[in-house]
């Protein structure tokens, strides 16, 4: 009986362990030269496919949306190749990319040529100024946690661009995980916070600090500028 009691112990300790060091995994591993540049590792399982195109309604362009679709043993049967979710001005998933086309034309335009990982894309219409339509992106951009792949354990940032797909623009600052943002229409602006890993302990808690920024729809160039509200 102690035998087993010993046995039964050691399996939880082991377990245990385990979900401590998941848990306790970083989402950011800094280094000197504080950079934390992508290293892709190749996945033959992939296939790069588009959904059909989407048409969000008070817009001219259509949005096709790029990911990756895993295949075994180089069959596709029962394979699924739908790779994103489109509800009301949202369009979510794990994407590559973007193309645009704009709904008289045949030619297609390539949001970036950056390595990002779109989590949601939602589309701002500005009653105030419908000539100011746009993009808002919630994307990785950084393998953050250096394991050699952009995934949804890297910090979130936050991203804008035209609804055509131009001047694709970081609002958020490197290294500063998104925690959510708004859009308000009366002010034609993009309120969003950020949190800083001040402690530089991997980890965003309750030691960091909270930042309060708005991106003015109003100016050209987006120019993003802090608040203070506590």
């Amino acid at each position: 009986m102690n035998k087993i009691v010993l046995l039964l112990s050691g399996l939880m300790l082991i377990a245990m362990t385990s979900c401590t060091e998941k848990a306790e995994k970083p989402k950011v591993i800094y280094d000197s030269s504080k950079k934390a540049p992508i290293v892709a590792k190749v996945d033959t399982t992939q296939i790069e496919v588009a959904d059909l195109p989407i048409l969000i309604s008070g817009t001219s362009y259509l949005i096709h949306p790029i990911g990756d679709v895993r295949v075994f043993s180089g069959s596709a049967a029962g394979v699924s190749y739908t790779i994103s979710n489109y509800s009301e001005f949202e369009i979510t998933g794990f994407l590559r990319n973007f193309k645009f086309q704009q709904i008289d034309s045949d030619s297609l335009s390539t949001l970036t040529d950056k390595q990002v990982l779109i989590q949601s894309a939602t589309c701002v219409i500005p009653n105030l100024n419908r000539d100011r339509q746009v993009m808002i992106y919630s994307l990785a951009d950084m393998d953050t946690n250096k394991d050699g792949k952009l995934d949804d354990n890297d910090i979130k940032s936050l991203y804008i661009c035209t609804v055509s797909g131009e001047k694709f623009t970081k609002l958020s600052v490197d290294f500063e995980e998104l925690v959510d943002w708004k859009f308000i229409e009366t002010k034609n602006r993009i309120y969003f916070r950020t949190i800083e890993d001040t402690n530089k302990n991997g980890e965003f808690d309750k030691d960091d600090v909270v930042h309060y920024n708005y991106a003015d729809l109003n100016n050209e160039e987006w120019k993003v500028t802090s608040y203070n509200p506590v």
